[in-house]
């Protein structure tokens, strides 16, 4: 009798970081393993520099990122310069491109969003590339890590405050932390006004906070699913021919639609991200 595998610890091994990478026990010859790296003691912190399979895709990603770009842009020179109109893989770059720009960038952070928009298309394209390594066979999903998200938030935060505090100068900077309450003035408005700046602190904490967790938490829930529902197959396994190759093909039948909508989550969630970014940035560029 066949025995069903762990299926916790095979979602796990599959979604969780690790030092190694490669294709399975199919092909053991092609799986790499390396050592855990040294602890480097920095005063009182411990930071370890060692790489990890996500760290692996996520310098996997930025290439794609980059080598996607180039091809596209040398297809578009030499289009252009024999006078013909773009097509093929340069035209749906460029037209991906132009749509961050103008509909995701520009539209949502207003005057001044062209200057931000080659941020906002790499968070895009580097985000969806992330998100669609990790539906390959044996591939992985850096961004279904929360340090990998949770870093992509605090570039988001840095780069909506930092332009925010240039925009506005300091003491328009500090309205946004301390707002002036239509209707009150004098000893009560200060006193509101003192009174809401760890409201809006948290505020402007809490936006990072919910990119991250939003990304984190859409990447990892299909694998979750997908690799249970395969787990039901072993789970049955016991049962006899007829029912277990019906639980098998229905299994597989969700499984292959799931995936399919995992293909639309991975555009979304990038969407997403690149969307509300822009919007917060929008909102501190032209705070009153």
């Amino acid at each position: 009798m066949m025995q069903a595998p762990n299926i916790g610890e095979v979602v796990m091994h599959h979604t969780a970081d690790a030092y190694s990478f490669g294709l399975g026990e199919a092909f053991p010859s092609l799986n790499l393993h390396w050592e855990r790296w040294p602890d480097l003691h920095l005063g009182p912190l411990v930071v370890n520099l060692t790489p990890t399979k996500h760290v692996v895709f996520l310098v996997l990603a930025a290439g794609l990122v980059f080598l996607t770009m180039w091809v596209a842009g040398r297809k578009l020179e030499q289009q252009r310069a024999g006078e013909r109109a773009p097509s093929g893989f340069a035209n749906a770059v460029e037209a991906m491109v132009l749509f961050v720009r103008d509909e995701i960038a520009i539209a949502n952070i207003g005057h001044g969003g062209e200057k931000f928009a080659p941020y906002i298309m790499t968070l895009f394209f580097f985000i969806l590339y992330s998100n669609l390594l990790g539906l390959l066979p044996h591939g992985s999903t850096p961004t279904g890590n929360l340090a990998v998200t949770g870093a992509l938030a605090i570039t988001a935060f840095l780069t909506i405050e930092i332009s925010g505090f240039l925009t506005l100068g300091p003491g328009g900077y500090l309205r946004t932390i301390f707002p002036t309450i239509p209707g009150l003035s004098g000893p009560a408005g200060l006193a509101m006004s003192l009174a809401m700046g760890p409201i809006e602190l948290i505020g402007k904490l809490v936006k990072p906070f919910a990119l991250a967790v939003r990304l984190f938490g859409n990447m990892t829930a299909g694998h979750f699913v997908i690799l249970s529902l395969f787990g039901l197959i072993f789970l049955f396994g016991h049962l006899p021919l007829v029912p277990r190759w019906g639980i098998g093909i229905v299994t597989s039948g969700l499984v292959l639609g799931i995936m399919l909508l995992e293909i639309f989550v991975a555009l979304l969630q990038a969407y997403v991200f690149a969307l509300l970014t822009s919007v917060f940035i929008g909102l501190m560029q032209h705070e009153h």
